[in-house]
């Protein structure tokens, strides 16, 4: 029992540890367009996406009983450290793609993980099939392209109504309707996100039998789920910022409002009838949908298209980390502790890498600037979107694409002279 206690408080740590990394990983999901239209300052937008992260986890339960009761079978002989494998695959599948500037799904990883270890240890009995397909998979696919034709509609919809203004009599306007849309994304991600990690922790608690099955989580469990999120937010996702904001099309205030308010209504709607959805996927489908209702925009469709593998991906191969970790996690406490030292090891390897060439609140919305290209984002390159200002477009109406950080080149020069 002293063996079961003792592992059920690793996995608590290491799905808190998950749960930072969600919040940094998903930050430009709230705020990668407000940060870059100029809305709002880099660390303000953080911090009030913190504030909100935290306040939305008390909102909502829903999505956390589908993880913890729903796409796992706690019958079939789930046990703690299979939990604890699950986890360390999606930790590490967030922080290789933070690391890549790449906005994969935080939710997809940990799906990934939990099946994989799962399948390993238990076998496919483990695994709830309809339950994925249907509050996983469908999802996956649906949300994106509604949240994308929502705003693509709601961005035609204002600029029709704003056609008559010049852009300096509603850029205050827009941008104030920025902030608060920003805010309910915030809102919104709390209620679904960190209701995931209160599922696993939950799940944890019943295989150890700590609570009862179908329980609902505790409020130490809420609490803390919502203060990891919270942090990690904080922190802010620099590098998945900058693609969101500048990779993918250029943002301006009426389409970042649009976006916004596209994804947090889908976000919301989830939430309520428990559909643990990407908010990444809903968020880049907003931003591109935004691209495509501004007339004139450019949408940087080999982006995309990058993104989209790398949705594809993300659940495979969390999934064949956490079933190796599973593998050596079954051999007893000498494989706990190795999979947790191996881990520990692989995190510090992927900071240290990171600090070749820092990206934070001061040169988030720089362009122009390549990312380090080490052995990790070199193998990530062919899913990676390019860092913002690496595509070579001409600049759109109403807009410029010169900084003092970037100074074109002649070719580009006399083409954009001609």
């Amino acid at each position: 029992m002293e063996h079961i206690t003792l592992l059920i408080g690793i996995v608590i740590v290491t799905a808190l540890v998950f749960d930072f990394t969600n919040g940094f990983h998903d930050t430009a999901n709230a705020m990668a367009t407000t940060i870059s239209t100029g809305a709002l300052g880099p660390r303000v937008a953080v911090a009030m996406s913190a504030v909100l992260n935290l306040v939305g986890a008390f909102l909502s339960v829903e999505v956390a009983k589908t993880i913890s009761g729903g796409i796992i079978d706690e019958g079939s002989g789930i046990q703690p450290e299979v939990i604890f494998a699950g986890l360390v695959g999606a930790i590490l599948w967030n922080l290789v793609t933070w690391l890549a500037g790449l906005p994969s799904s935080s939710s997809h990883a940990l799906f990934g993980g939990l099946i994989g270890a799962t399948v390993v240890s238990v076998g496919l009995d483990g695994v709830n099939g309809d339950a994925i397909v249907m509050k996983v998979l469908i999802p996956a696919v649906a949300a994106p392209i509604v949240a994308g034709i929502a705003t693509l509609a709601a961005t035609r919809l204002t600029y029709r109504l704003g056609r008559d203004r010049s852009p300096e009599d509603t850029a205050k306007g827009y941008r104030a309707g920025q902030i608060a849309s920003a805010a309910l994304v915030s809102l919104a991600h709390g209620t679904n996100d960190a209701q995931k990690t209160m599922g696993v922790i939950t799940l944890a608690l019943v295989t150890g039998n700590v609570v009862a099955p179908d329980s609902d989580p505790p409020l130490w469990v809420i609490v803390s789920a919502g203060l990891a999120i919270a942090l990690g937010t904080y922190l802010g996702g620099w590098r998945i910022i900058r693609t969101m904001g500048k990779g993918i099309t250029d943002i301006q205030p009426p389409q970042g409002f649009a976006a916004q308010t596209g994804a947090a209504t889908v976000i919301l709607a989830s939430s309520h009838i428990g559909f643990a959805l990407s908010t990444t996927q809903v968020c880049s489908g907003a931003v591109m949908g935004a691209g495509v209702g501004r007339k004139g925009a450019v949408v940087r469709w080999s982006t995309a298209g990058r993104m989209v593998v790398a949705w594809v991906l993300t659940l495979p191969a969390a999934g064949l980390v956490a079933g190796a970790a599973a593998l050596l996690a079954d051999q007893g406490n000498a494989g706990i502790t190795a999979v947790a030292v191996l881990a520990v090891l692989a995190c510090g390897a992927i900071w240290m890498l990171s600090r070749r060439k820092p990206v934070d609140h001061t040169n988030v919305n720089e362009v122009g600037t390549q990312e380090p290209v080490g052995a990790v984002t070199a193998a990530l390159r062919s899913v990676a979107p390019p860092p913002a200002g690496a595509v070579s477009t001409a600049p759109e109406e109403g807009t410029s694409e010169s900084t003092p950080e970037q100074t074109p080149t002649p070719a580009v020069a006399s083409s954009t002279t001609r």
